[in-house]
């Protein structure tokens, strides 16, 4: 990928995570931030958007270390395993592993006794409905052989990502980051494979225009 598409994934990546944190932010704290639009408190609620929007950008930065630290452990797993079906397979029960301990592990953290296992089992379930959407979409757009690694990126670094807030375990915390953890990690895995392309065009048309000069070495002549 060439420096000047790396910036602009950096900074479009940047924008959704902020915009995507204010607005689920509004809406799972909406009565918390209510009475500043009721009574027009315009300085609170500029305060209250530019906060959500750099705790958006922190999120975003998040989810774009962790997506560059699974290019290199995909290239390594690939390089470990000489096969891409063994490797996805691999990535199939890691996924699998995760999900069931993510509702595991926070159902014995933080369950009280004779709460439901439903609440735990349905956040798990709308993590793998969204990742199943885009690992769809990244296969329709790509190959069928993208289809696990995308999922096994959007649940296990998803989930690896959030675990900060996870230990938390405060509600609007949660969604906050998983909103924005999510948007952040589709787009970045639906845009690769054009900004790749779209590299490679770049460096094909920059060659195009300024091709290598033959340099053609003469031979001094002695003359007597």
């Amino acid at each position: 990928m060439t420096s000047r598409n790396w910036v602009k994934l950096f900074l479009t990546t940047l924008a959704i995570g902020g915009l995507t944190t204010a607005i689920v932010g509004f809406i799972v704290r909406w009565s918390e931030f209510q009475p500043y639009f009721t009574d027009l408190k315009i300085i609170d609620i500029l305060s209250t958007t530019i906060w959500l929007i750099v705790m958006g950008f922190l999120f975003s930065v998040v989810s774009q270390m962790g997506f560059f630290a699974y290019l290199t452990v995909h290239r390594f797993g690939l390089g470990i395993f000489k096969s891409a079906w063994l490797w996805n397979g691999v990535q199939l029960i890691l996924t699998v592993f995760v999900l069931i301990d993510f509702v595991y592990l926070r159902y014995v953290s933080f369950a009280k006794s004779g709460d439901s296992l439903l609440p735990y089992i349905g956040l798990a379930l709308l993590i793998l409905v969204i990742s199943l959407a885009v690992a769809f979409f990244k296969m329709k757009q790509t190959n069928k052989g993208a289809f696990i690694p995308a999922l096994f990126f959007m649940i296990v670094a998803t989930i690896v990502e959030w675990v900060p807030v996870l230990r938390v375990n405060e509600r609007s915390w949660l969604f906050l980051m998983m909103s924005a953890l999510l948007a952040c990690n589709a787009y970045q895995l639906l845009i690769l494979h054009k900004l790749n392309a779209r590299s490679e065009q770049e460096r094909k048309k920059f060659t195009d225009n300024n091709p290598p000069k033959n340099k053609t070495s003469k031979k001094p002549s002695l003359k007597s």
